[in-house]
């Protein structure tokens, strides 16, 4: 019966380290590769018809904000009136016509941040886990009278629990990437709100927002790092005392650092408006 215990275990983990590795895999990869590059061909197709859209709401957005900041055309007439107006819808023309281009140069850079960060900790083999020999020897040495079946059934609601986690932790880096394509694919409307000066906050707005929503991927692998060290430092394991006694540590101490790995990865939007507010 421990031995279907160490079983229930081991199949959690290797679930886990499954979606680990798959979570890993997504972080690392840019938003052009992925899938061999079909749907960003789609959103690429959205964003050229959203171009055509955004460049009529920047004519829009441009009267608008002429009409609101200049009192009399006599005003307009001014050349440094003039001049600051013009430049700022030649500015945001030239954001609609490259914003995929910048978008991109933008995810580009954090990718680079995560390179870095990778290629300064050994977190490549940390995102798994490794029974000990000597638990795993205790998981085998538990027999029907020493609390086999409470030890499986905590083992099995372990598993479960791993389930979850790696599922939450896996929809949390598709929630990211797929609202980078969002972004990319809507660029062109929130950005033609830049012609006029009473709107340009929703610009702002989107532009930070997407910066946040890019950098959150760099506080995932920080996270991820973490945890690598938590994972890599096996638990004190009290050899003298009783078979259940030590697995019930041993699980305690498993759930408890994946529990830290899932609050820092599900917090990480939250960290990066509290360190940048974006």
């Amino acid at each position: 019966m421990g031995t279907a215990a160490w079983y229930e275990l081991m199949q959690g983990l290797e679930y886990l380290g499954d979606k680990l590795s798959e979570m890993w895999s997504l972080l690392t990869t840019s938003p052009q590769a992925f899938k061999d590059g079909t749907i960003w061909g789609v959103i690429s197709s959205i964003n050229g018809v959203l171009g055509a859209i955004g460049t009529a709401l920047l004519v829009l957005f441009f009267t608008i904000g002429v009409i609101k900041t200049c009192g009399s055309f006599a005003e307009l007439k001014r050349p440094e009136t003039a001049v600051k107006v013009f430049v700022r819808f030649a500015v945001a023309k030239a954001l609609i016509d490259n914003c995929l281009s910048l978008l991109v140069d933008f995810v580009t850079i954090v990718q680079g941040i995560i390179s870095d960060v990778t290629t300064t900790s050994s977190i490549g083999t940390a995102l798994e886990y490794s029974i000990p020999s000597d638990v795993q020897a205790t998981f085998e040495g538990i027999g029907i009278l020493d609390g086999a079946i409470p030890v499986w059934a905590v083992c099995f609601i372990s598993h479960l629990a791993m389930i979850v986690i790696g599922i939450v932790l896996l929809l949390t880096v598709y929630g990211r990437f797929f609202r980078i394509y969002m972004y990319a694919a809507i660029a062109p409307i929130p950005l033609a709100t830049l012609a006029g000066q009473p709107t340009e906050s929703i610009a702002r707005s989107f532009l930070k927002s997407y910066a946040g929503v890019c950098l959150q991927g760099v506080v995932i692998v920080l996270a991820c790092v973490i945890f690598s060290a938590f994972a890599a430092t096996a638990p004190e394991m009290d050899t003298t005392a009783e078979p259940l006694t030590m697995v019930w540590k041993y699980v305690s101490d498993l759930i408890f650092n994946l529990l830290i790995l899932l609050g820092l990865v599900k917090g990480s939007d939250r960290v990066i408006h509290d360190m940048m507010g974006l």
